[in-house]
């Protein structure tokens, strides 16, 4: 069989522990034996990492820049345990959260629906997207332990010296502070890579905040994202026959439990997170969860939504059997593949990435999967097999 040709590299971003020995089968037995396959390949192991005191990270995210589509592997974010285990120069900050910064990327979410893996919420019959905005808020926060009483202000001192000041608090005791910030910059990134993912995808977009509270900070985001689409894509939703609606955050999550998904659900940093992990376990799992970068220039990179898997990679290690799910990872090719198929037109591309995603689908439809779907499905004959073996299953469907 003729291997399918690619004209422009995707670029490889290795990653750590269980997830980096699932790439390797990925790649040997569903990709290189049906692909010539061309990647810019970096290691964004730990290890490497900290041997190249992170520039590699650097280097891989302006890789993606240049060459516009990217396929990463999911990475530790070390802590200090992590720093004695690997005897790490310094506590790397997350490559995800690095990548996002350079790419000025919105991540978006959204679970792999498969049939006899029913979602929780019975009105759910679609796939709800999550995408989060990746700068600022509580991740970029400044904190404070405040050890008696006094006054606590905020207070902005601009570059021609003039000030602004308001007080927060009369503090009468002990207590604590946050501060927080984001870009109006960003916030018009973070709008843009929605309008235009929704556009692509043909979706509805909701987004929600809490501007009734938060009077200037929600509210600063609320604007944005309206001024933005009344100039530049009200008339290309209408006609693409799609509709764009802010509401609130309480509000969102009561529409969307009574909803039947289909929809992208836009959020700030923080309600991204915690949201896009609900939607992913009342969909099943974390590993049956897509996660693209999408960057304002159109760069994208994808990735599985869940960690490293590090309990299965020790148990690997031991020389002991695991039942790891990989359906995330081989998700993430797949959307690379049928991106850089698009973008350089070449059909057979786009079409393979279609056929591996039924494969997929269609092995643990017919009752073979990993221990971690066997516990949930509602399918009657089930057949749970270990790591290589559903891989394995997955190769032999798509030949």
């Amino acid at each position: 069989m003729q291997k399918i040709r690619m004209t422009t590299p995707l670029v490889e971003m290795d990653g750590d522990e269980m997830t980096r020995i699932l790439w390797k089968m990925i790649k040997e037995e569903l990709l290189l034996p049906f692909i010539d396959l061309k990647t810019e390949y970096y290691d964004l192991g730990l290890a490497h990492r900290d041997e190249t005191e992170d520039q590699v990270t650097i280097d891989s995210a302006n890789a993606a820049r240049k060459y516009g589509v990217a396929v990463k592997c999911a990475t530790i974010t070390p802590n200090a345990a992590r720093m004695e285990e690997y005897h790490l120069k310094e506590m790397y900050k997350s490559p995800n959260a690095t990548i996002r910064a350079i790419l000025d990327g919105t991540v978006f979410r959204a679970p792999i629906v498969v049939k006899g893996i029913e979602p929780t919420v019975k009105t759910w019959k679609k796939p709800i997207t999550i995408a989060r905005h990746a700068y600022g808020d509580v991740y970029k926060a400044v904190d404070m332990r405040v050890p008696a009483s006094g006054k606590a202000e905020l207070v902005f001192t601009g570059d021609d010296g003039s000030q602004i000041r308001e007080t927060i608090h009369e503090f009468q005791g002990p207590g604590i502070l946050q501060a927080m910030h984001n870009l109006d910059s960003s916030i018009g990134s973070f709008a843009r890579s929605c309008f235009n993912y929704a556009l692509e995808t043909g979706q509805d977009l909701w987004f929600a905040t809490k501007d009734t509270i938060s009077k200037k900070y929600d509210h600063t985001f609320k604007d944005i994202f309206q001024e933005i689409f009344e100039k530049e894509y009200e008339a290309r939703f209408d006609a693409e026959g799609i509709e764009y609606f802010y509401t609130l955050i309480d509000d969102a999550v009561a529409r969307v439990i009574r909803s039947e998904g289909g929809y992208i659900w836009a959020c700030k940093n923080y309600d991204g997170d915690v949201m896009s992990d609900m939607v992913a376990t009342a969909f099943g799992s974390l590993a049956m969860m897509t996660s693209v970068l999408v960057a304002p220039d159109g760069t994208t990179e994808y990735e599985a939504a869940h960690g490293t898997v590090q309990r299965h990679y020790y148990k690997h290690l031991k020389g002991e059997e695991t039942s790891t799910n990989s359906v995330a990872t081989i998700f993430a090719w797949t959307g690379a593949l049928r991106k850089r198929g698009k973008l350089d037109e070449i059909p057979e591309l786009v079409e393979f990435a279609d056929r591996l995603e039924k494969a997929t689908l269609d092995t643990i439809e017919s009752g073979t999967m990993t221990k971690d779907l066997a516990l949930i499905t509602s399918l009657e004959e089930v057949r749970a097999v270990n790591s290589e073996d559903f891989i394995k299953a997955v190769r032999e469907r798509l030949e």
